[in-house]
């Protein structure tokens, strides 16, 4: 199993695959702190519009996915904010509405588009090197953002409220972190599909919610598990010939179930 390692493909899966491992460990841990799982749901869903339109165009598939993740981050945040409409209103009209949008440019498009089921169902070993570097960069971003805020985002994360009346700067922060959790569900597609990307962001949170409820302990330890399983699945899946994605989700399932149970005896 370890001579896939000497595979340039191989390497730039491990490399992506702990890459985002960190960048949804800590990311994950706002959304689940700030309960947008949901939200999180609506914009992976929305971004397979832009993966469809991008098809029809001859653009990248990534690309477009960016786009229309950023585009309904952007709207779900803004909408809400205003109370114009209700969060969970939002969140089923993008979802459906990007869906819908992939389906119908993916028809109109003549022939048949494989390269879109790795986005749907995820294939972490189809990874370019230009996608590693992506997901470098964004990871940098991400860690020198929470540890430049950290303190602003707990406050939001836990009590919007009590952060208005200690002078954070709620909007540059909030669009932000808006814009790094849409960028972060785009290059998870790859490892874990646009199905399957949302239990990245949520599992690894909540064994580690088990154990801490403290906010850094949580961040910390939701990393860890994050690259561990992530690591773990995808060498489970080379070796067994399974799925990459389903693979990994199902790794974070069975260390879920196991800390439950030893938690639940101790």
């Amino acid at each position: 199993m370890f001579e896939l390692l000497e595979y340039t493909f191989f390497q730039n899966a491990l490399l992506c695959t702990i890459l985002i491992g960190v960048s949804c460990g800590l990311i994950g841990t706002y959304i689940v702190a700030k309960r947008m799982v949901f939200i999180s749901g609506g914009i992976t869903h929305a971004s397979f519009g832009g993966l469809g339109l991008a098809y029809f165009l001859g653009l990248s598939p990534l690309f477009g996915a960016a786009v229309f993740a950023l585009a309904a981050a952007f709207c779900i945040l803004y909408l809400s904010d205003n109370k114009r409409f209700k969060e969970d209103s939002l969140i089923g009209i993008f979802w459906s509405a990007g869906m819908a949008i992939g389906v119908l440019f993916i028809y109109l498009t003549p022939g048949y588009a494989p390269n879109l089921l790795s986005y749907l169902f995820g294939n972490i070993l189809t990874v370019t090197g230009e996608q590693v570097i992506l997901s470098l960069l964004l990871c940098l971003v991400i860690i020198v953002f929470f540890a430049k805020f950290y303190r602003p985002l707990f406050y939001i994360a836990f009590d919007k409220e009590y952060s208005r009346t200690h002078f954070v700067a709620l909007n540059g922060l909030e669009i932000g972190i808006t814009a790094l959790i849409a960028l972060c569900i785009v290059l998870c597609m790859k490892l874990a599909g646009i199905i399957l990307v949302i239990s990245y962001l949520t599992m690894p949170q909540a064994i580690a919610g088990m154990f801490h409820k403290n906010f850094t302990k949580q961040l910390v330890w939701a990393t860890i598990i994050s690259c561990a399983g992530s690591v773990i699945g995808l060498f489970t899946s080379a070796a067994l010939k399974l799925p990459s994605g389903a693979t990994i989700v199902l790794c974070f399932l069975l260390i879920f179930i196991v800390c439950y149970l030893w938690k639940r005896k101790k």
